[in-house]
């Protein structure tokens, strides 16, 4: 077959198009410009400290060495939440600031990105259960209540009214339940949000470049030094201040400056991805296992189905999931379930690795959820542990952090009251959702799904598509997702290979049965039109994804952590010198 596209690659040049030329722009700045910060990794954490500090009037670069959100940020549960089962450790602060920052989100920072999800509680035990638990959704929801709670109130039900919510739900396991509502989001397509919005603030955003070393001038970080994954070329970026951001990765960043004073645990959690038909029901699940809390979350088409909670000393890029986290996670939720479900059943699996500050227990779940912010070293802030839903508060907690050490009259964080990219003008947008569809040959359940993927920003996608009709069609696998997404994903979205867009910029890689496969061949030769690559390169990119998806598919196989591990290694980065 002839793999190269025809289509007009699309000219963007706003400052949140995170395309071709600005990322060559982005480059040439990192190597000829001192910055007042530099973020090293851009997860959700990293891309909210370089938007705090751009917000504030900085000049602020954010390093990440392989995708934006290619980390933890990409893999969790997907919830926006106030952390139910916090409250049982007393963890009242916690769980009160977590629910404001849910608020915010769905009201005015990202309406388009998050939304509510409705959860039962199933009741085992009559009487004192329904009292203890009812108490502490009643708490939940009264300090929910104290940041503006914008989500229905919960409400008892009986054991009919419970299996009427969840009909595969199995009569015998319950007598009752308890609905209340949390908040979902797409954490990667989240995460780029906050750094196109970073960029669009002043903020130079650069992926696939690796930090491999920091200078330092009498005792003081004055510089990083950096790769460019890309290309090979080296650079050495001075800056007055440097965040470490990075997650598990922390502390690797720390011993570069001579310091390890932050220690950050990997606990690894994974998540199933499960056919909607597969279960009935209109809501979500929330049961106790013996180790932590299991959930089962409506996912468009799909349902998420997770999570372990394990301690990991093996790679920290590409965590792998084994037979035995699947036969976990089906066991439990087969335990409250009418009709069992098999590894048949699975259509996908994801993995991520949470960075926990090392806290009073060996028990992962018991570590601390709540972030730390040091000064590592002269010249260098650390930020570490937290929540996703808590992102913006670690992020404003750095930046004064860091300000302090800069000195001068540095203004307080604007955050709070700055939208995502996307969200201006997005209730007008889906009120007028008809319209587009009707406009743009699209169904009203396309457009639904743009919107809730890029917000307002859908009319950057349905510019393509005006150009390229043809482009209206579907991926390959999976009719959730347009191939005009695949053209915008790398004209401004920052996606530099094939991993980024069908495991980021959309979630192909785990929501179809072929795992992206029969996508990456369609979408593969439209991003080699915008990112100019040449046969050998084209072929190299469909050649690593396949044996990306087979070494996972295996490592699904394997009986224990170190075998997965060894497995899901079969299959190399893609980005050069890349691990």
């Amino acid at each position: 077959m002839n793999n190269r596209s025809e289509i007009a690659p699309p000219s963007f040049s706003l400052p949140h198009h995170l395309g071709p030329q600005y990322r060559r722009q982005a480059i040439e700045r990192l190597k000829s410009e001192q910055f007042d910060v530099v973020v090293i990794g851009a997860g959700v954490t990293g891309t909210g400290c370089a938007l705090d500090a751009a917000s504030r009037g900085l000049k602020v670069a954010l390093l990440e060495q392989r995708d934006v959100a290619s980390g933890t940020s990409s893999r969790s549960s997907k919830l926006i939440h106030g952390g139910l089962r916090y409250l049982e450790q007393l963890d009242f602060r916690l769980v009160k600031e977590a629910l404001r920052e849910r608020s915010l989100l769905i009201t005015r920072l990202a309406p388009h990105l998050v939304r509510p999800v409705k959860f039962l509680y199933p009741l085992q035990h009559r009487l004192w259960e329904r009292a203890y638990v009812g108490a502490g959704i009643a708490l939940y929801d009264g300090l929910a209540k104290l940041g503006g709670n914008p989500l229905p109130r919960h409400r008892h039900l009986s054991r009919r009214k419970a299996l009427a919510e969840i009909p595969s739900l199995a009569a015998g396991t319950l007598v009752g339940g308890i609905q209340y509502y949390d908040a979902q989001v797409d954490d990667a397509r989240h995460t780029l949000a906050v750094a196109r919005t970073a960029a669009a603030t002043g903020a130079t955003v650069a992926s696939s470049v690796r930090v491999t070393g920091l200078g330092q001038t009498n005792g003081r970080v004055t510089s990083v030094a950096a790769t460019c994954l890309e290309t090979g070329d080296e650079m050495e970026i001075t800056t007055r201040h440097v965040i470490n951001a990075t997650g598990v990765w922390t502390d690797r960043v720390e011993a570069m400056a001579g310091n390890v004073e932050v220690d950050v645990t990997a606990s690894k959690g994974i998540h199933l991805v499960i056919p909607r038909d597969r279960i009935t029901g209109d809501s979500g699940i929330i049961i106790r296992t013996d180790k932590s809390v299991l959930f089962l979350i409506p996912w468009g088409r799909h349902w998420l189905v997770g999570t372990t909670d394990t301690s990991w000393n093996l790679d920290l890029a590409h965590p792998a999931a084994s037979a035995a986290d699947i036969e976990y996670l089906l066991r439990h939720l087969n335990s409250v379930l009418e009709k069992p479900l098999t590894k048949d059943d699975v259509e996908g699996v994801y993995a991520g690795l949470r960075p926990l500050l090392t806290g009073e227990s060996e028990a992962t779940s018991k570590l601390s959820r709540e972030h730390g912010v040091w000064h590592t070293a002269p010249g260098m802030t650390t930020v570490a542990g937290g929540k996703y839903t808590t992102y913006r508060v670690m992020a404003e907690d750095t930046i004064d952090a860091a300000a302090k050490d800069l000195g001068g009259s540095i203004p307080p964080s604007a955050t709070a009251e700055l939208p995502l990219v996307g969200a201006n003008g997005f209730h007008a947008m889906w009120n007028r959702r008809e319209t587009l569809a009707a406009a743009h040959g699209l169904s009203v359940d396309q457009v639904e799904r743009l919107l809730s993927r890029h917000g307002s920003l859908t009319t950057e996608v349905l510019t393509i598509i005006a150009d390229q009709p043809a482009l209206a069609s579907a991926m390959p696998g999976s009719p959730d997702y347009l191939l005009a997404e695949a053209v915008y994903a790398v004209a401004a979205e920052g996606a530099l290979h094939l991993d980024d867009v069908l495991t980021r910029r959309t979630r192909i890689s785990v929501e179809s049965w072929d795992r992206g496969i029969g996508a990456a061949d369609v979408v593969a030769p439209l991003m080699a039109e915008i990112l100019g690559w040449d046969d050998t390169t084209l072929k190299r990119e469909l050649e690593h994804y396949r044996l990306r998806v087979d070494a996972e598919r295996e490592s699904q196989t394997m009986s224990d952590d170190q075998t997965a591990d060894a497995t899901r290694l079969g299959a190399p980065d893609v980005r050069r010198s890349g691990k």
